[in-house]
């Protein structure tokens, strides 16, 4: 029997809602999809939950309308902004001397315990990258083995349970339950690498409108993640104060002469900021150097966060860029040249059955993510946003009831279930009134008879 799933990635500057079926044998057919500009967000994290609920919800509407189906709850993608990564690791015993599920279980719960995760911090990914049994290293998959003790090393990524809790308020206010959340450069990963870049070591860089997020995998779990404010709306911005013409103006500037590699001394005729009927002209030299500043010290900014990395040695398989802001023409060959030796591909997301041309882009990877996320493509075994240890042959995602213990949100049935409680609580107390006043009515019996 297929299931229905829906994905709301939440980017920076559009938001875009997917929905797809998802067949007993994980095959995937999209049915519905919706984008729309992003409101009430900055730099991903919401800033106005009533502008954000209404942009989601535009683009939820449009996705079902184009599907013809009524999705309830959703896969939602957060930003890597507000969030801190640490590793941790766990150790129990084995006493039947046979490593069950329950075990790892135990023992990825140990890891987070172990964590030194602050108070105002909520977990949403904890990746185990290293079983070790006994005093065996780096085993896939511990199930089934014998053993006495197993440890296990994790990355864990948190984020701040103020912005968790917006982002879900947000989603909530556009008619959606939460089904589950995934870090958006996770979503990415998932859509645009293959196994053997896994295995290798690969950094996924999925550069935005105004973020750029990259995560390393390692022996195919991630094992660092970090952020960076700054996307393509800012090539935008730098070109509106260098060239004095509007945004707008300056955006279309970007797309139509946006390019890395060609130089050229034509002149473009633009409008004047704060004047409209005034116009001046400008050297397309002039758009390429302010462009290829700021790409340029962009990159550096990611390079020098693989260096900070310390597992730059384990990218075997090099860089992967995907994400609007990678479409800039040239930026593969100014990649290569920051980056130094490590090799460097544009990707976008893998191809499945139904999917839109409008979607074939990288700027939609975390999109498609989520949706292959709902298949059960991720690690054999994580502790998802939900506390919930996932495995490979696990129940699918839309069959588990989401978490929702972090927001009050009255429904029908859940009155329904408290009323009889209600009121048995207040047969109670008529009880213990009426039997406090058969006790008086004793007592003054009593004192009169003796």
């Amino acid at each position: 029997m297929s299931r229905t799933v829906l994905a709301i990635d939440i980017g920076s500057t559009k938001i875009c809602a997917i929905i797809a079926q998802i067949e007993n044998n994980d095959s995937i057919s999209i049915t519905g999809a919706g984008v729309t500009k992003a409101q009430g967000l900055k730099r991903g994290s919401i800033t106005n939950i009533e502008l954000a609920s209404r942009s989601i919800k535009t683009a939820v509407e449009d996705a079902k309308r184009v599907a013809g189906l009524d999705v309830k709850s959703a896969i939602v993608s957060i930003s890597g902004a507000y969030t801190k990564s640490l590793n941790s690791n766990g150790i129990v015993n084995i006493q039947s001397k046979e490593i069950s599920f329950k075990e790892i279980e135990r023992v990825m719960h140990t890891s987070l315990y172990n964590a030194n995760i602050p108070n105002e911090y909520e977990v949403l990914h904890a990746l185990p990258f290293n079983f070790k049994v006994d005093d065996q290293d780096f085993i896939e998959d511990p199930l089934g083995m014998n053993a006495s003790r197993l440890e296990v090393e994790t990355h864990i990524i948190t984020t701040q349970k103020s912005n968790l809790n917006n982002l879900k308020k947000a989603v909530l206010g556009a008619g959606v339950e939460v089904e589950n959340i995934v870090l958006n450069s996770y979503a990415s990963s998932i859509a645009v690498l293959n196994d053997d870049e896994k295995e290798l070591g690969v950094a996924v860089i999925d550069m935005g409108g105004n973020t750029s997020n990259i995560a390393i995998h390692s022996g195919n779990s991630i094992r660092y993640n970090e952020f960076l404010g700054v996307g393509s709306n800012h090539v935008t911005s730098d070109l509106s104060m260098a060239l004095h013409t509007p945004l707008n103006v300056a955006d279309e500037v970007k797309l139509t002469y946006g390019s890395l590699t060609n130089q050229s001394n034509d002149l473009i005729e633009i409008p004047v900021i704060g004047d409209l009927e005034s116009t001046h002209e400008v050297s397309l030299d002039v758009v390429h150097n302010v462009i290829y500043a700021r790409v340029e010290e962009t990159l550096m900014i990611l390079a020098q966060f693989i260096e900070n990395s310390g597992i730059k040695d384990q990218i075997g398989a090099g860089v992967v860029l995907t994400g609007g802001f990678s479409k800039m023409e040239g930026i593969r060959d100014l990649a290569v040249a920051t980056f130094g030796s490590i090799p460097v591909r544009i990707a976008r997301p893998i191809e499945m059955d139904g999917l839109f041309d409008n979607l074939r882009t990288a700027e939609f990877s975390s999109a498609i993510g989520l949706i292959i996320y709902s298949s059960k493509a991720y690690t054999p075994y994580e502790i998802d946003a939900n506390k919930r240890v996932r495995h490979t042959n696990e129940v699918p995602t839309s069959h588990i009831k989401p978490d929702l213990s972090s927001i009050e949100i009255p429904t029908a049935p859940i009155e329904e279930e408290l009323k009889p409680s209600m009121i048995s609580l207040e047969d109670k107390k008529q009880e213990k009134k009426s039997g406090e006043s058969s006790i008086n009515k004793f007592w003054n019996w009593a004192t009169q008879l003796f």
